[in-house]
Protein backbone atom coordinates (compact mmCIF):
# COMPACT_ATOMS: atom_id res chain seq x y z
CA UNK A 1 0.00 0.00 0.00
CA UNK A 2 1.01 3.78 -0.02
CA UNK A 3 0.33 6.53 1.96
CA UNK A 4 -0.17 9.53 -0.19
CA UNK A 5 0.73 12.90 1.78
CA UNK A 6 3.90 15.24 3.03
CA UNK A 7 1.64 16.13 6.12
CA UNK A 8 -0.05 14.69 8.88
CA UNK A 9 -2.17 16.92 11.46
CA UNK A 10 -3.26 15.32 14.45
CA UNK A 11 -4.86 18.02 15.97
CA UNK A 12 -7.13 16.94 19.21
CA UNK A 13 -10.16 14.65 17.66
CA UNK A 14 -9.54 15.64 14.58
CA UNK A 15 -9.27 12.94 11.95
CA UNK A 16 -5.71 11.95 10.87
CA UNK A 17 -5.30 13.43 7.24
CA UNK A 18 -2.61 12.69 4.62
CA UNK A 19 -1.67 14.86 1.58
CA UNK A 20 0.11 13.81 -1.93
CA UNK A 21 3.32 12.54 -1.33
CA UNK A 22 4.27 8.67 -1.29
CA UNK A 23 5.60 7.59 2.34
CA UNK A 24 5.66 4.05 3.48
CA UNK A 25 4.45 0.81 1.24
CA UNK A 26 4.20 -2.58 2.13
CA UNK A 27 2.98 -4.37 4.99
CA UNK A 28 1.97 -0.69 7.02
CA UNK A 29 -1.58 -0.61 5.57
CA UNK A 30 -2.72 -1.91 9.03
CA UNK A 31 -4.59 0.84 10.45
CA UNK A 32 -3.73 0.31 14.49
CA UNK A 33 0.09 0.32 13.15
CA UNK A 34 -0.37 3.47 11.71
CA UNK A 35 -2.05 4.78 14.52
CA UNK A 36 1.10 3.31 16.73
CA UNK A 37 3.27 5.78 14.12
CA UNK A 38 1.23 8.92 14.61
CA UNK A 39 0.38 8.60 18.52
CA UNK A 40 4.20 8.17 18.73
CA UNK A 41 5.42 11.31 15.91
CA UNK A 42 3.04 13.28 17.99
CA UNK A 43 5.25 12.90 20.97
CA UNK A 44 8.04 14.03 19.30
CA UNK A 45 9.56 17.62 20.29
CA UNK A 46 10.50 19.86 17.48
CA UNK A 47 13.32 21.37 19.23
CA UNK A 48 14.61 17.90 20.43
CA UNK A 49 14.47 16.43 16.92
CA UNK A 50 16.64 19.53 15.54
CA UNK A 51 19.02 19.14 18.22
CA UNK A 52 19.20 15.49 17.47
CA UNK A 53 19.82 16.37 13.93
CA UNK A 54 22.65 19.06 15.13
CA UNK A 55 24.33 16.31 17.06
CA UNK A 56 24.48 13.86 13.69
CA UNK A 57 21.85 11.10 15.05
CA UNK A 58 20.43 9.18 12.76
CA UNK A 59 16.70 8.94 12.57
CA UNK A 60 16.16 5.08 13.81
CA UNK A 61 18.31 6.53 17.08
CA UNK A 62 16.14 9.38 17.61
CA UNK A 63 13.07 7.18 17.87
CA UNK A 64 14.68 4.88 19.99
CA UNK A 65 16.41 7.22 22.04
CA UNK A 66 13.42 9.10 23.11
CA UNK A 67 12.06 5.59 23.87
CA UNK A 68 9.33 5.33 21.26
CA UNK A 69 7.19 2.52 20.87
CA UNK A 70 9.22 -0.65 19.84
CA UNK A 71 7.42 -1.26 16.99
CA UNK A 72 8.54 2.01 15.39
CA UNK A 73 12.08 0.97 16.14
CA UNK A 74 11.92 -2.55 15.11
CA UNK A 75 9.61 -2.93 12.26
CA UNK A 76 11.49 -4.47 9.15
CA UNK A 77 9.31 -2.61 6.63
CA UNK A 78 10.56 0.74 7.88
CA UNK A 79 13.90 1.86 6.15
CA UNK A 80 16.46 4.44 6.75
CA UNK A 81 14.12 6.68 4.06
CA UNK A 82 11.23 5.75 5.27
CA UNK A 83 11.73 7.33 8.96
CA UNK A 84 13.75 10.26 7.46
CA UNK A 85 10.51 10.79 5.20
CA UNK A 86 8.16 10.93 8.07
CA UNK A 87 10.24 13.23 10.48
CA UNK A 88 10.61 15.97 7.39
CA UNK A 89 7.06 15.79 6.67
CA UNK A 90 5.12 15.19 10.00
CA UNK A 91 3.63 18.17 11.15
CA UNK A 92 3.92 17.71 15.11
CA UNK A 93 0.14 18.33 16.85
CA UNK A 94 -1.11 17.61 20.04
CA UNK A 95 -0.53 20.66 22.71
CA UNK A 96 1.59 22.34 20.08
CA UNK A 97 -0.42 22.68 17.12
CA UNK A 98 -3.17 24.24 19.85
CA UNK A 99 -0.49 26.99 20.80
CA UNK A 100 0.09 28.15 17.35
CA UNK A 101 -3.38 27.47 15.69
CA UNK A 102 -4.49 24.52 13.35
CA UNK A 103 -3.24 26.78 10.36
CA UNK A 104 0.38 26.77 11.40
CA UNK A 105 1.69 23.67 11.88
CA UNK A 106 5.18 23.10 12.22
CA UNK A 107 7.36 21.93 9.81
CA UNK A 108 10.51 19.89 10.62
CA UNK A 109 13.28 20.04 8.21
CA UNK A 110 15.89 17.42 8.49
CA UNK A 111 19.52 17.93 7.46
CA UNK A 112 20.59 17.19 3.75
CA UNK A 113 23.00 14.74 5.20
CA UNK A 114 20.85 11.65 5.09
CA UNK A 115 24.23 9.33 3.77
CA UNK A 116 26.45 10.53 7.19
CA UNK A 117 27.39 7.94 9.51
CA UNK A 118 25.32 8.26 12.72
CA UNK A 119 27.42 9.63 15.55
CA UNK A 120 25.41 7.16 17.76
CA UNK A 121 25.45 3.62 16.26
CA UNK A 122 28.12 4.00 14.08
CA UNK A 123 25.53 3.88 11.14
CA UNK A 124 24.55 0.09 12.43
CA UNK A 125 21.07 0.97 12.34
CA UNK A 126 21.21 3.12 9.16
CA UNK A 127 22.71 -0.47 7.86
CA UNK A 128 26.01 0.87 6.31
CA UNK A 129 29.36 -0.46 7.05
CA UNK A 130 32.67 -2.78 6.06
CA UNK A 131 32.18 -5.65 4.52
CA UNK A 132 35.04 -8.24 5.23
CA UNK A 133 36.77 -7.61 2.05
CA UNK A 134 36.78 -3.53 3.01
CA UNK A 135 34.09 -2.49 0.66
CA UNK A 136 31.55 0.20 1.65
CA UNK A 137 28.15 -1.28 2.03
CA UNK A 138 24.74 0.14 2.46
CA UNK A 139 21.33 -0.90 2.49
CA UNK A 140 18.14 0.78 2.55
CA UNK A 141 16.27 -1.56 4.93
CA UNK A 142 16.18 -4.28 7.17
CA UNK A 143 14.97 -6.62 4.71
CA UNK A 144 17.87 -5.59 2.12
CA UNK A 145 20.05 -6.64 5.31
CA UNK A 146 18.82 -9.59 6.42
CA UNK A 147 18.40 -10.71 2.96
CA UNK A 148 21.86 -10.76 2.31
CA UNK A 149 23.03 -12.68 5.79
CA UNK A 150 20.46 -15.26 4.87
CA UNK A 151 22.03 -15.86 1.38
CA UNK A 152 25.30 -16.15 3.17
CA UNK A 153 23.65 -18.83 5.66
CA UNK A 154 22.72 -20.22 2.90
CA UNK A 155 26.01 -20.80 1.14
CA UNK A 156 27.10 -22.73 4.10
CA UNK A 157 24.40 -25.58 3.20
CA UNK A 158 23.86 -26.41 7.04
CA UNK A 159 21.50 -29.50 7.46
CA UNK A 160 18.62 -30.57 9.87
CA UNK A 161 18.86 -27.20 11.13
CA UNK A 162 15.27 -25.53 11.84
CA UNK A 163 15.96 -22.85 14.17
CA UNK A 164 18.52 -20.21 15.05
CA UNK A 165 19.69 -17.80 17.62
CA UNK A 166 21.09 -14.24 16.41
CA UNK A 167 24.37 -12.91 18.50
CA UNK A 168 25.13 -8.94 17.86
CA UNK A 169 28.53 -8.09 19.55
CA UNK A 170 28.80 -3.99 19.07
CA UNK A 171 31.86 -1.94 19.85
CA UNK A 172 32.44 -0.38 23.21
CA UNK A 173 31.98 2.97 22.00
CA UNK A 174 28.34 2.70 20.96
CA UNK A 175 27.11 1.47 24.35
CA UNK A 176 29.31 4.79 25.82
CA UNK A 177 27.30 6.73 22.91
CA UNK A 178 24.35 5.13 23.75
CA UNK A 179 24.69 6.13 27.37
CA UNK A 180 25.94 10.02 26.92
CA UNK A 181 23.32 10.93 24.59
CA UNK A 182 20.93 9.59 26.93
CA UNK A 183 22.39 11.42 30.06
CA UNK A 184 22.57 14.43 27.47
CA UNK A 185 18.65 14.38 26.73
CA UNK A 186 18.02 13.74 30.59
CA UNK A 187 19.70 16.51 31.66
CA UNK A 188 19.02 19.00 29.03
CA UNK A 189 15.09 18.36 29.27
CA UNK A 190 14.36 16.91 32.59
CA UNK A 191 11.60 19.74 33.43
CA UNK A 192 10.24 19.37 30.30
CA UNK A 193 6.69 17.60 30.62
CA UNK A 194 7.05 15.37 27.42
CA UNK A 195 10.38 14.13 29.11
CA UNK A 196 8.58 13.43 32.77
CA UNK A 197 6.15 11.29 30.89
CA UNK A 198 8.87 8.88 29.65
CA UNK A 199 9.68 5.94 31.67
CA UNK A 200 13.58 5.16 32.01
CA UNK A 201 13.40 1.59 30.62
CA UNK A 202 12.06 2.83 27.18
CA UNK A 203 15.20 3.70 25.94
CA UNK A 204 16.07 0.66 23.59
CA UNK A 205 19.76 -0.14 22.93
CA UNK A 206 21.35 -0.11 19.43
CA UNK A 207 21.96 -3.73 20.02
CA UNK A 208 18.54 -4.73 20.85
CA UNK A 209 16.86 -2.91 17.75
CA UNK A 210 19.41 -4.50 15.59
CA UNK A 211 18.42 -7.59 16.74
CA UNK A 212 14.72 -6.98 16.50
CA UNK A 213 14.84 -5.32 13.53
CA UNK A 214 16.20 -8.18 11.31
CA UNK A 215 14.49 -11.31 13.58
CA UNK A 216 11.32 -11.52 11.68
CA UNK A 217 12.75 -11.17 8.31
CA UNK A 218 15.84 -13.51 8.71
CA UNK A 219 12.95 -16.21 10.02
CA UNK A 220 10.67 -15.52 7.06
CA UNK A 221 13.92 -15.65 5.00
CA UNK A 222 15.66 -18.95 5.84
CA UNK A 223 12.92 -20.71 6.80
CA UNK A 224 13.87 -21.20 10.77
CA UNK A 225 12.50 -20.13 13.81
CA UNK A 226 14.19 -17.81 16.14
CA UNK A 227 14.37 -18.80 19.13
CA UNK A 228 17.66 -20.72 21.82
CA UNK A 229 19.29 -22.81 19.56
CA UNK A 230 22.80 -24.65 18.77
CA UNK A 231 22.89 -23.15 15.27
CA UNK A 232 23.78 -19.55 15.48
CA UNK A 233 23.78 -16.25 13.52
CA UNK A 234 26.89 -13.87 14.43
CA UNK A 235 27.28 -9.99 13.51
CA UNK A 236 30.03 -8.40 14.96
CA UNK A 237 30.83 -4.99 14.57
CA UNK A 238 34.36 -3.28 15.52
CA UNK A 239 35.30 0.43 15.09
CA UNK A 240 36.88 1.14 11.86
CA UNK A 241 39.24 3.65 13.19
CA UNK A 242 41.44 3.48 15.98
CA UNK A 243 41.06 7.62 16.34
CA UNK A 244 37.32 6.21 17.73
CA UNK A 245 38.87 3.85 20.24
CA UNK A 246 40.59 6.36 21.36
CA UNK A 247 38.55 9.34 21.27
CA UNK A 248 35.61 6.67 23.16
CA UNK A 249 37.06 7.88 26.50
CA UNK A 250 36.47 11.43 26.31
CA UNK A 251 33.73 10.48 29.43
CA UNK A 252 35.30 8.52 31.78
CA UNK A 253 32.12 6.52 32.97
CA UNK A 254 31.64 4.96 36.61
CA UNK A 255 29.31 2.20 36.49
CA UNK A 256 26.79 2.62 39.86
CA UNK A 257 23.67 1.91 40.33
CA UNK A 258 20.17 3.14 42.33
CA UNK A 259 17.94 0.89 44.26
CA UNK A 260 16.13 0.14 41.25
CA UNK A 261 19.36 -1.14 39.67
CA UNK A 262 19.22 0.71 36.56
CA UNK A 263 22.08 2.47 35.15
CA UNK A 264 20.20 5.67 35.35
CA UNK A 265 22.22 6.49 38.13
CA UNK A 266 25.77 6.70 36.57
CA UNK A 267 24.72 8.70 33.79
CA UNK A 268 23.07 10.96 35.89
CA UNK A 269 26.69 11.24 38.07
CA UNK A 270 28.50 12.27 34.62
CA UNK A 271 29.98 15.48 34.37
CA UNK A 272 31.19 15.20 30.96
CA UNK A 273 27.75 14.69 29.22
CA UNK A 274 27.72 18.01 27.36
CA UNK A 275 31.19 18.16 26.55
CA UNK A 276 31.30 14.46 25.21
CA UNK A 277 27.96 15.24 22.95
CA UNK A 278 29.92 18.44 21.74
CA UNK A 279 33.27 16.59 21.30
CA UNK A 280 30.72 14.02 19.49
CA UNK A 281 29.18 16.51 16.81
CA UNK A 282 33.35 17.45 15.79
CA UNK A 283 33.79 13.82 15.11
CA UNK A 284 34.15 12.17 11.52
CA UNK A 285 33.04 8.87 12.05
CA UNK A 286 33.24 5.66 9.64
CA UNK A 287 31.12 3.02 9.75
CA UNK A 288 31.72 -0.10 11.21
CA UNK A 289 34.00 -3.17 10.46
CA UNK A 290 30.84 -6.11 10.01
CA UNK A 291 32.01 -9.94 10.44
CA UNK A 292 29.61 -12.45 9.48
CA UNK A 293 29.57 -16.00 11.22
CA UNK A 294 27.32 -18.57 11.60
CA UNK A 295 28.77 -21.60 13.08
CA UNK A 296 26.83 -24.58 15.11
CA UNK A 297 27.37 -25.28 18.43
CA UNK A 298 29.97 -28.62 19.25
CA UNK A 299 28.76 -31.85 18.24
CA UNK A 300 30.12 -34.95 20.09
CA UNK A 301 30.78 -38.50 18.84
CA UNK A 302 31.63 -41.06 21.30
CA UNK A 303 32.30 -44.20 21.54
CA UNK A 304 35.21 -46.48 22.94
CA UNK A 305 38.59 -46.83 21.46
CA UNK A 306 40.94 -50.11 21.50
CA UNK A 307 44.58 -49.82 20.46
CA UNK A 308 46.70 -52.73 19.62
CA UNK A 309 50.48 -50.98 18.63
CA UNK A 310 53.38 -50.33 21.09
CA UNK A 311 54.22 -47.18 18.30
CA UNK A 312 51.34 -45.04 18.73
CA UNK A 313 50.02 -42.29 20.90
CA UNK A 314 46.94 -41.12 22.08
CA UNK A 315 47.26 -37.58 20.58
CA UNK A 316 49.56 -36.77 18.00
CA UNK A 317 53.40 -36.00 18.95
CA UNK A 318 55.78 -34.17 17.88
CA UNK A 319 59.53 -33.05 19.86
CA UNK A 320 61.57 -30.52 17.71
CA UNK A 321 59.57 -31.02 14.72
CA UNK A 322 60.28 -35.28 14.65
CA UNK A 323 56.91 -36.80 14.78
CA UNK A 324 57.00 -40.19 17.91
CA UNK A 325 55.42 -42.68 16.52
CA UNK A 326 53.74 -44.10 13.21
CA UNK A 327 50.23 -42.69 14.23
CA UNK A 328 47.87 -41.50 16.58
CA UNK A 329 44.86 -42.32 17.75
CA UNK A 330 43.21 -38.43 17.73
CA UNK A 331 44.46 -38.46 14.52
CA UNK A 332 43.14 -42.20 12.68
CA UNK A 333 39.52 -41.76 14.34
CA UNK A 334 39.30 -38.05 13.78
CA UNK A 335 40.33 -37.95 9.79
CA UNK A 336 37.76 -40.37 9.35
CA UNK A 337 34.99 -39.17 11.71
CA UNK A 338 35.40 -35.57 10.45
CA UNK A 339 33.97 -35.54 6.50
CA UNK A 340 31.14 -37.44 7.56
CA UNK A 341 30.18 -34.07 9.43
CA UNK A 342 31.63 -31.36 7.25
CA UNK A 343 32.78 -29.66 10.12
CA UNK A 344 35.40 -27.14 10.13
CA UNK A 345 37.42 -29.29 12.65
CA UNK A 346 37.74 -31.33 15.59
CA UNK A 347 38.95 -31.81 19.38
CA UNK A 348 39.78 -34.98 20.61
CA UNK A 349 39.32 -36.09 23.89
CA UNK A 350 39.71 -39.72 26.32
CA UNK A 351 38.85 -40.65 29.44
CA UNK A 352 42.55 -40.92 30.60
CA UNK A 353 45.22 -41.80 28.36
CA UNK A 354 47.79 -44.72 28.04
CA UNK A 355 51.25 -44.36 27.04
CA UNK A 356 52.53 -45.01 23.79
CA UNK A 357 53.89 -48.45 24.24
CA UNK A 358 50.64 -49.35 26.50
CA UNK A 359 48.21 -51.32 24.34
CA UNK A 360 44.33 -50.45 25.32
CA UNK A 361 42.26 -53.93 24.58
CA UNK A 362 39.29 -55.04 26.58
CA UNK A 363 36.54 -52.76 26.32
CA UNK A 364 38.80 -49.98 25.18
CA UNK A 365 38.91 -46.53 26.45
CA UNK A 366 35.83 -44.08 26.50
CA UNK A 367 36.60 -41.22 24.22
CA UNK A 368 34.50 -38.31 22.44
CA UNK A 369 35.06 -36.17 19.24
CA UNK A 370 34.26 -33.01 19.11
CA UNK A 371 33.02 -31.64 15.79
CA UNK A 372 33.22 -28.06 15.34
CA UNK A 373 30.68 -25.89 13.36
CA UNK A 374 29.35 -29.45 11.47
CA UNK A 375 27.39 -28.81 8.21
CA UNK A 376 25.52 -31.74 8.92
CA UNK A 377 24.34 -34.65 11.45
CA UNK A 378 24.80 -38.26 10.21
CA UNK A 379 22.56 -40.59 10.72
CA UNK A 380 22.51 -43.76 13.00
CA UNK A 381 23.12 -46.23 9.66
CA UNK A 382 25.96 -43.76 8.50
CA UNK A 383 27.55 -43.83 11.75
CA UNK A 384 27.70 -47.73 11.89
CA UNK A 385 29.07 -47.91 8.09
CA UNK A 386 31.93 -45.34 9.83
CA UNK A 387 32.20 -47.50 12.59
CA UNK A 388 32.76 -50.59 9.53
CA UNK A 389 35.10 -48.96 7.70
CA UNK A 390 37.40 -47.75 10.86
CA UNK A 391 37.23 -50.86 12.38
CA UNK A 392 37.93 -52.48 8.50
CA UNK A 393 41.43 -49.75 7.88
CA UNK A 394 44.35 -52.49 6.78
CA UNK A 395 46.47 -51.78 9.52
CA UNK A 396 44.49 -52.68 12.39
CA UNK A 397 46.34 -50.03 14.95
CA UNK A 398 42.81 -48.89 16.25
CA UNK A 399 39.20 -49.99 16.24
CA UNK A 400 36.09 -48.59 17.65
CA UNK A 401 32.79 -49.80 19.36
CA UNK A 402 29.67 -48.05 20.48
CA UNK A 403 30.02 -45.39 17.94
CA UNK A 404 27.16 -42.98 18.44
CA UNK A 405 26.48 -38.92 18.66
CA UNK A 406 26.04 -37.78 21.83
CA UNK A 407 23.99 -35.12 23.65
CA UNK A 408 25.70 -32.17 25.02
CA UNK A 409 25.90 -33.65 28.43
CA UNK A 410 28.24 -36.25 26.93
CA UNK A 411 31.46 -34.47 27.76
CA UNK A 412 30.35 -33.45 31.57
CA UNK A 413 28.98 -37.05 32.00
CA UNK A 414 32.46 -38.49 30.74
CA UNK A 415 34.46 -35.78 33.13
CA UNK A 416 32.39 -36.97 36.00
CA UNK A 417 32.75 -40.76 35.20
CA UNK A 418 36.53 -40.82 34.87
CA UNK A 419 36.96 -38.89 38.41
CA UNK A 420 35.40 -42.14 39.78
CA UNK A 421 36.66 -45.01 37.44
CA UNK A 422 38.44 -48.04 38.21
CA UNK A 423 40.84 -49.50 35.56
CA UNK A 424 42.23 -52.55 35.03
CA UNK A 425 45.77 -53.94 33.77
CA UNK A 426 47.69 -56.67 32.94
CA UNK A 427 51.46 -56.41 32.73
CA UNK A 428 54.56 -58.30 32.05
CA UNK A 429 56.83 -58.13 35.36
CA UNK A 430 60.43 -59.23 35.79
CA UNK A 431 62.31 -59.96 39.13
CA UNK A 432 66.09 -60.50 39.77
CA UNK A 433 65.34 -63.78 41.75
CA UNK A 434 63.03 -66.72 41.45
CA UNK A 435 59.40 -66.64 41.91
CA UNK A 436 58.00 -68.69 44.65
CA UNK A 437 54.70 -69.45 46.53
CA UNK A 438 55.04 -66.99 49.69
CA UNK A 439 55.34 -64.06 46.68
CA UNK A 440 51.82 -65.38 44.87
CA UNK A 441 50.24 -64.67 48.81
CA UNK A 442 51.68 -62.05 49.40
CA UNK A 443 50.75 -60.00 46.18
CA UNK A 444 46.93 -61.75 45.97
CA UNK A 445 46.39 -60.88 49.93
CA UNK A 446 46.57 -56.87 49.17
CA UNK A 447 43.09 -56.04 49.09
CA UNK A 448 42.05 -52.10 48.54
CA UNK A 449 46.14 -51.03 49.62
CA UNK A 450 46.77 -47.73 49.79
CA UNK A 451 49.86 -46.21 48.15
CA UNK A 452 51.17 -42.80 48.04
CA UNK A 453 52.97 -41.86 44.67
CA UNK A 454 55.10 -38.64 44.55
CA UNK A 455 55.20 -37.11 41.18
CA UNK A 456 57.05 -39.56 38.91
CA UNK A 457 60.58 -38.48 37.88
CA UNK A 458 59.89 -39.51 34.05
CA UNK A 459 57.29 -36.83 34.18
CA UNK A 460 58.36 -34.55 36.61
CA UNK A 461 59.45 -31.93 33.81
CA UNK A 462 56.16 -31.29 33.15
CA UNK A 463 53.85 -32.35 36.27
CA UNK A 464 53.63 -30.47 39.66
CA UNK A 465 55.48 -32.60 42.40
CA UNK A 466 53.35 -33.73 44.29
CA UNK A 467 52.18 -36.78 46.61
CA UNK A 468 49.12 -38.57 45.72
CA UNK A 469 47.25 -41.46 47.37
CA UNK A 470 45.65 -44.37 45.45
CA UNK A 471 44.27 -47.65 45.90
CA UNK A 472 44.99 -51.14 44.62
CA UNK A 473 41.62 -52.55 44.55
CA UNK A 474 43.07 -56.28 43.95
CA UNK A 475 46.07 -57.81 42.46
CA UNK A 476 46.86 -61.42 41.41
CA UNK A 477 50.12 -63.39 39.93
CA UNK A 478 49.96 -65.40 36.93
CA UNK A 479 53.22 -67.53 36.33
CA UNK A 480 54.74 -67.18 33.08
CA UNK A 481 55.11 -71.25 31.61
CA UNK A 482 59.10 -71.94 31.18
CA UNK A 483 60.15 -69.08 33.28
CA UNK A 484 61.07 -68.57 37.34
CA UNK A 485 61.63 -64.48 37.02
CA UNK A 486 58.53 -63.16 34.77
CA UNK A 487 55.13 -63.35 35.75
CA UNK A 488 51.68 -61.49 34.42
CA UNK A 489 51.16 -58.90 37.03
CA UNK A 490 46.65 -58.62 36.77
CA UNK A 491 46.05 -55.83 39.11
CA UNK A 492 42.70 -52.82 39.22
CA UNK A 493 43.57 -49.62 40.77
CA UNK A 494 41.92 -46.38 40.89
CA UNK A 495 42.06 -43.51 38.38
CA UNK A 496 44.90 -41.78 38.28
CA UNK A 497 47.82 -44.65 39.15
CA UNK A 498 50.64 -44.65 37.90
CA UNK A 499 51.88 -48.44 37.40
CA UNK A 500 55.08 -48.42 35.99
CA UNK A 501 55.82 -46.70 38.98
CA UNK A 502 53.94 -49.16 41.27
CA UNK A 503 55.49 -51.75 39.92
CA UNK A 504 59.19 -50.81 40.15
CA UNK A 505 59.13 -48.04 42.65
CA UNK A 506 60.57 -44.95 41.18
CA UNK A 507 63.65 -45.38 43.49
CA UNK A 508 61.41 -45.29 46.06
CA UNK A 509 59.22 -42.32 45.66
CA UNK A 510 55.83 -45.20 45.23
CA UNK A 511 55.73 -46.67 48.67
CA UNK A 512 54.51 -49.11 48.45
CA UNK A 513 55.89 -51.07 45.11
CA UNK A 514 55.81 -54.84 43.96
CA UNK A 515 59.70 -54.55 44.73
CA UNK A 516 59.26 -53.43 48.24
CA UNK A 517 56.36 -55.82 48.92
CA UNK A 518 58.57 -58.95 47.33
CA UNK A 519 61.62 -57.10 48.72
CA UNK A 520 63.57 -57.41 45.04
CA UNK A 521 64.54 -55.42 42.30
CA UNK A 522 61.83 -55.68 39.78
CA UNK A 523 61.11 -54.46 36.18
CA UNK A 524 57.70 -53.76 34.13
CA UNK A 525 58.46 -54.88 30.49
CA UNK A 526 54.91 -54.56 28.79
CA UNK A 527 51.37 -52.99 29.87
CA UNK A 528 48.06 -53.65 28.81
CA UNK A 529 45.11 -51.79 29.96
CA UNK A 530 42.20 -54.29 29.52
CA UNK A 531 39.19 -52.45 31.14
CA UNK A 532 38.23 -48.89 31.91
CA UNK A 533 35.08 -49.27 34.06
CA UNK A 534 33.03 -46.15 33.56
CA UNK A 535 28.61 -46.33 33.21
CA UNK A 536 28.68 -43.99 30.12
CA UNK A 537 30.04 -44.75 26.64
Amino acid sequence: MVIEGSDVVINGNEQTHFSSSPIISGDLQDKDFMKLILDALRTVPVNVVKDFWSIGVCDRCIFRVLGLHELICSHPSLSNSNLRTLLEEVRVGGDEVDSLGEQEALIVHAPTTETSVCKVCLGVLQFVFYGGNGTFMKKDSAYDFASEVAELVKQQHYQQVDSFSLEVSLPPLVTENDQAILCYIQKKYESDPWFQQKAESQCFSTKDVLKWLLIKPLETLSGLKHMESTFRIRLTYSDSLRKQNAERNVYNKRRKSDSAGTRTTSLKSQENYFDYVNNMKEKVIQPCQLAFECYRNSIYIGGRYLKYSRNVSQTRWVIDDERVGEASVEEILGGSILPCFQGDGYKFHAAGREDIDVRMLGTGRPFLIEIQNARQVPSKGIIKDMEIKINSMENQLVKVKNLDVLSNQGWAMMREGEAEKQKQYSALVWIHRDLNHGDLHTISSAKDMKIIQKTPIRVLHRRSPLERERIIHWMKLERVLGSSQYFLLHLCTQAGTYIKEFVHGDLGRTQPSIGSMLGCRAEILQLDVTDVKMDCL
